[in-house]
Order: C-alpha cells, then structure tokens, then sequence
C-alpha cells in the first residue's frame, strides 16, 4: 500500500503537524483538527542531522497535544536544506551538457555587472555549479520552430558522460539543449543514454524543469535542480525513514517555494521548486492570520535577527514571480515574492566615513549577538537600541531563557552617539528611526513599486521584532491597521498546515497577440492542463474540488521583460482582444503608463491548478477572564518627547473584546508588542491582536475591514 494513502480520510488521524527548518529553532505546530487545539514546540536545529530535531520537535508538541504517533494524519514539512546546500557548495559534483558550441552560456550570462566600475570582480554567473572543465558540448541541433536541424549523436553523448564521469568524477548532469523548449525529443534520449549507462546517475533536463525561452535563466535553473538534486532526494529519504521509525506513517507533504504545497515523491520530481519554501510558508501563514482577522489584503513583514522579509498579498493570493534570485543569481521558478533586507534585530548601528548614521545590513548574528547578550558583542544593535528604549524587558526577553544587559547596551549606544553628539537614548531613537526607514523602503518597494497602495492593505507583523517595529511603519505608510497573530514566532510552520496543493506549468509560444490562432493557444493550454492533471491526481486530489487558473505573459512588441496577466479561458477572438485590454490596464498600474495603440506579444502560457484543503478551526491561545497589568516599566516614545510611564501586559492575560490605548507594551514568549501612543489594540475573538491607527496617526480615514480597490 502507499504510504499514508487511507490516512486523510482515517477519522480516528485526527492530528496534522507541520514543521519549518530555521537556521536556530526547528519549528512544530501540532493541531488536534477535531477540537481545534494546537501545541507548539522548538526544537534546536541540528545542523550537522536535520532529521534529529525534526524528531525532537516532534515528539515534544505531540506530547505537549497529548497525542501518539499514530493520531498523525498529515505530516507538512518547511526547509532550506536545497538553500542551505547553494550557499554553502555542498550540492552534487555537477556537469552541464549543452548543444555543441553553446558550452559556456552558464558563465557567459547576460554580459551584466552589478558594479561597473570595478576593475576587478569575481564571476556574477553561477560557475560553481558547473567548472568549464564540466560543461560539454554534444552534436545535435533544434530549430527555433521545433524541427531537427542536426540528428543527435548518440556515441558523442555515451563518450562525453563516461569521461565526464570518469574523469571528472560528475555524479549530477544538467541537461540545457537550444530550443529543446520547442521539441524535447533531443533532452528526453540524452537522459535515457545516461541513465542506461549508470542509473545511479542524477539528470535534469531543461525541458520539464523550464520550457521556457531565454537560453541563459533555462540553463542555470536546470544546473541548479541537478545540483541539489541528490541533496533533497537523499534528505526526504531519511525523514521518511526517520517518520517510520517514531511511527508517524502519515503523507509526507512538502512546501513549494510558489506557496502549495505537494507530495514528497513529486517534490523530488523537481527539486528545485522547494529552494525558497521557508519564506513561501510565512507568507502562507500571514494570509492566513490576516483572513482570520478580517483582511483579505495584507502586507507581512517577518523581522528575524539578520533579515526582514515583506511580501504582499492581494484578494487573499500571495504575489508570485518567476524573476527570483538566489545567493545573487536568477533563479526562474516561480515563487512567492519576497523582498529580503538585512534589516533585524542584529542589524549593527554605525557612522559611515562622511558623518552618516547607519544601521545594517551587518548584523552581529546570533553569536556574538548584540551587546545586551553578554555573549562578546561590542557593537550597538537594533536589539540594543530596542532594550534602552524600554521597548524590550531584560528579565523575560524569549521567554526568560535569556537574561540581557541593558547597561552594557546603554555603554555601546553612549559611545555611538558621541560621534554624532548625541546621548545613548537619542542614538537609541536614532537607531530605531534609521530601520524603520529601511524597512518603510521595503513595504514601499513590494506595494507602490508593483501599483499598489499600501493604505489598502493590513499589516501583518512576525517574527521576533515585527511587532516591535510595526506601529512606526504603519504610522509612516498610513496603513490603518496592524495583525500580529497568537504565535508570529512560528507563523511560518502554521502557515504549511494552511497552503493548498498546487501545481503550475508553463510553455512558451511568442506570438502577437493580433496574429495569433486561438486554436493553437487553446491547444496549448489544454496540453498545460493535461500536465497538472496528472500532478493533481497523483497528489489524490478531487476532480472535482480542483480549481483551475490561465495566465499568459505579455509585453510590448521590443520590450524585453513581461507581465503575467490572467485570462485566456477559453482562447477565443474575444477571450485575445479582452486579455489586451488587461495587458494595458496591468502595464499602466505596474509601470505608470500604457501604449495602448503598441503591439502585444503573448509570450509564455501557465496553467495554475489548485486544492484548498480544509483548513484546521484553531481555538484560541489560552485567554484569562479580564487583562491584569504585569507592571509597568518607562519606555521612549518621541511624541510624549522622552520617557513616560506605559502599562505592561502579557499575552496571555488578554481576553477576547479587550481594548488598550497607547502607549503600553505586550509581552509574550517569541515577541514583544509595542502599541505606540495614538494607536489602539483590539484582541478578536480567533486571539489576533489589531492594532489600528487613531486621532492624528491616521490622517487619511480609511473603512475598518480593508478591501481590494482596483488602481
């Protein structure tokens, strides 16, 4: 029997667990989905066995739930082990087979260089993955219309991967041929060549991993797929042997870096379509947060200890775009997008050489820290600066597991400000306004820059740091209210138990829209379709409770970038002439104009099919009857011009219907809430905390439940 097949419809599997890899804390939400309760735990990741503090993890929020190994229906797994394999080389030896005398496309890239002026920098394309020695050239040839040009050469390709494999000891092959995105045939015989030489041999062949134009982005995505390839088909391996062996014979499911998620065996399918499920399952997890608050429209901002990520999310989906990138080079998959700036809590504050303050993007990591750790650090941090301000308490700061120094941070601040003139609280203040800047740039860059107004949407806050620094953007951007969920330290393992199975594909068929054949483009879809059909039905999803979505990729005739734009359903002459008039409508919101009298050209078709599983009914974090104050400390806020006197209050002591005016502060185990003055807490009835904008906070009146307005 396959694994786990009866399991999802096992009344007596009531328990879904999901798990999200970090680079500190291995993540476990567990959910009884028969009363709604759920128990979390963290773990410490164990870099050098994954598997073991997933183990770890899990065994402790099952027993916290009062919950077997058997009870476990869904098992849904969040990690950067493809990432972490990238950054730090330790994907398979690798080589790149291409059409003869296309051998270097991977190192010659699109001739572009972030810095122009540099006489001398190391290479901006990807050669790790692939060595020139590695790469190789074999006799055939496609034409750009899909006919065979040059016939393949079956002997040059048995001699180029037995010396590639003898020689150069490649266990990985790339597989990137001209215009295989057009015909296949070539790709699919070198893969049957190499497998028959030696089936232990790893292939990826451009064609299924991106049938797409643009030779260079083609090439590197399919090197980076071969690359990790064995890395995650040898790392599910081992966490489904590890599952049976606790006992845990629930579906193995997996985040895709586009937001669903999907069977194990199909992930490994595609290895590369999971690189980037972390950030993917926070925003999943913001979507939700926001939805359950009353916001279908949500920004989130996830601020760690080196980073701050923010994404965007429209009428309740998550933006996608296939122009990722990774450790600085393109990755086209799609994915959910996501603006990262080294923006955390260990961002470090100092003056540059011409008397400017800055903070970022060093951070002071883990270890050392900040200097309130006590663990070595010198240099003031937005941690730091937070603790001076009296944002953060020094006894209770993660849950008392950490005792911080706050005269030592003062020392480190007093010291930064002096080179400016400045006290240690006004350095601190300064620190404090220098991120939140960053961080406003970053909400600006995923909203205005892509045509949307940020007043419109809520603000979803995560990590340890978001609610600390939300208030401040939400006041900046006019964004009314704010969202911090029960549990935004573990919002991205909650959010794998909420994604859908989904599935996408892509072909590329560059035609003007105006000379087009509907027929072929409905061919063309119906092919698209067919692929994810499958994919869906070997995920044992419902016909039925599919749901199926069209996208084509436009752009000016000469342009040299596209936008994706929904429609097409059917291609017919009208379906053609209406997706044109969204093209404009979408390049004017995008780019500020359209030209509405320029050729469009319909560049690449997608077919997006999607499962809504039923999502878990979370009850509420425990709740006490009415708020008690846990105290009171001062805190600095620059309207009440210094320190005042502001209420303190756990989490946990908040009830649902509660009201609380600014200033006062919010402490729980994984954050700290800091409601600034101006600014009101709500606590609804699923335990968010809403935060809105009051009186002069808000200059602009916005209606309570934020709602989509087009343009």
């Amino acid at each position: 029997m396959e694994r786990g097949s009866k399991l999802l419809s096992d009344a007596r599997r009531r328990v879904h667990v999901s798990v999200d890899i970090g680079g500190t804390f291995t993540d476990v939400v567990a959910v009884d989905v028969a009363t709604g309760r759920y128990e979390i735990a963290k773990a410490s990741t164990t870099a050098a066995d994954l598997v073991c503090g997933v183990r770890a993890g899990t065994e402790a929020a099952l027993a916290a739930l009062g919950a077997s190994p058997g009870d476990v229906a869904r098992f849904v797994h969040g990690s950067t082990i493809g990432t972490n394999a990238i950054l730090e080389r330790r994907g398979a030896v690798t080589a790149v087979l291409a059409t003869e005398g296309f051998e270097d496309v991977l190192e010659i890239g699109r001739l572009k260089r972030t810095r122009m002026y540099d006489l001398v920098i190391d290479a901006e394309t990807p050669v790790f993955l692939a060595p020139r020695r590695r790469r190789r050239g074999v006799r055939e040839r496609i034409g750009p219309d899909g006919e065979v040009v040059v016939p393949l050469d079956h002997d040059c390709v048995r001699k180029v991967v037995e010396s590639l494999v003898r020689d150069e000891g490649a266990r990985a092959f790339a597989v990137s041929l001209l215009f295989s995105f057009r015909n296949p045939s070539h790709e699919a015989e070198v893969r049957r060549i190499i497998r028959t030489l030696d089936p232990s041999l790893s292939v990826s062949i451009s064609s299924e991993v991106d049938p797409m134009f643009r030779e260079y982005e083609r090439t590197v995505v399919t090197a980076f797929d071969a690359y990790v390839r064995p890395v995650i088909e040898g790392y599910l391996e081992q966490l489904t042997h590890e599952l049976d062996e606790i006992g845990i014979d629930a579906p193995l499911q997996v985040m895709q870096s586009r937001g669903g998620i999907t069977a194990a065996e199909l992930a490994s399918r595609k290895p590369v379509s999971i690189l980037l499920s972390g950030p993917a399952a926070g925003v999943i997890g913001a979507r939700h947060a926001g939805a359950q608050a009353g916001f279908q429209n949500v920004i989130s901002i996830d601020v760690g200890g080196t980073s701050a990520d923010v994404s965007l999310v429209r009428a309740g989906a998550p933006l996608v775009t296939d122009e990722g990138m990774i450790d600085t080079y393109p990755l086209r998959v799609p994915m959910v997008d996501v603006t990262t700036i080294g923006a955390g809590g260990g961002s470090i504050a100092w003056v540059d050489a011409g008397g400017n303050f800055r903070v970022g993007p060093i951070s002071a990591g883990a270890d050392p820290g900040p200097i309130c750790y006590g663990r070595g650090g010198t240099r003031p941090t937005v941690t730091d600066a937070s603790l001076v301000l009296g944002y953060l308490n020094s006894r209770t700061f993660a849950g008392g597991t950490l005792q911080l120094d706050v005269q030592a941070a003062r020392a480190g601040l007093r010291e930064l400000g002096a080179a400016l003139g400045l006290s240690a609280e006004q350095a601190a203040s300064g620190v404090q306004r220098v991120v939140n800047s960053r961080m406003a740039d970053a909400i600006r860059l995923v909203s205005i820059k892509r045509g949307f107004d940020p007043r419109d949407f809520a603000l979803v806050l995560l990590g340890g740091a978001g609610p600390v620094h939300g208030g401040r953007l939400a006041a900046e951007l006019e964004i009314p209210s704010q969202v911090i969920p029960a549990v935004p330290g573990v919002l991205s393992a909650l959010g794998l138990l909420v994604a859908s199975v989904e599935h996408d594909a892509a072909e590329t068929v560059a035609v003007r829209a105006d000379q087009a054949d509907p027929a072929v483009l409905e061919a063309a879809f119906r092919r698209l379709e067919q692929r994810t059909a499958e994919l869906m039905a070997r995920d044992r999803a419902p016909a039925e409770d599919v749901v199926t979505s069209r996208f084509a990729d436009g752009r000016y005739a000469g342009q040299a970038y596209t936008l994706e734009v929904a429609g097409l359903a059917p291609a017919g002459p009208s379906e053609l002439a209406a997706y044109v008039q969204d093209f404009h409508a979408a390049h004017a919101r995008v780019y500020g104009h359209a030209l509405p009298s320029a050729p469009v050209e319909v560049v690449n078709l997608r077919v997006v099919k999607l499962w809504r599983l039923s999502e878990p009914e979370l009850l509420p974090r425990r709740q006490a009857e009415r708020p008690v104050a846990a105290g009171a400390r001062r805190a600095y806020f620059d309207e009440l011009a210094g320190f005042v006197d502001v209420p303190v209050m756990t989490r946990a002591e908040l009830s649902s219907g509660m009201r609380l005016d600014g200033p006062a502060i919010v402490e729980q185990a994984d954050t700290t809430t800091v409601v600034y003055p101006g600014h009101r807490l709500i606590v609804d009835r699923g335990g968010n905390l809403v935060v809105s904008l009051t009186g002069e906070s808000l200059r602009r009146p916005r209606p309570a439940e934020v709602a989509w307005r087009e343009g």
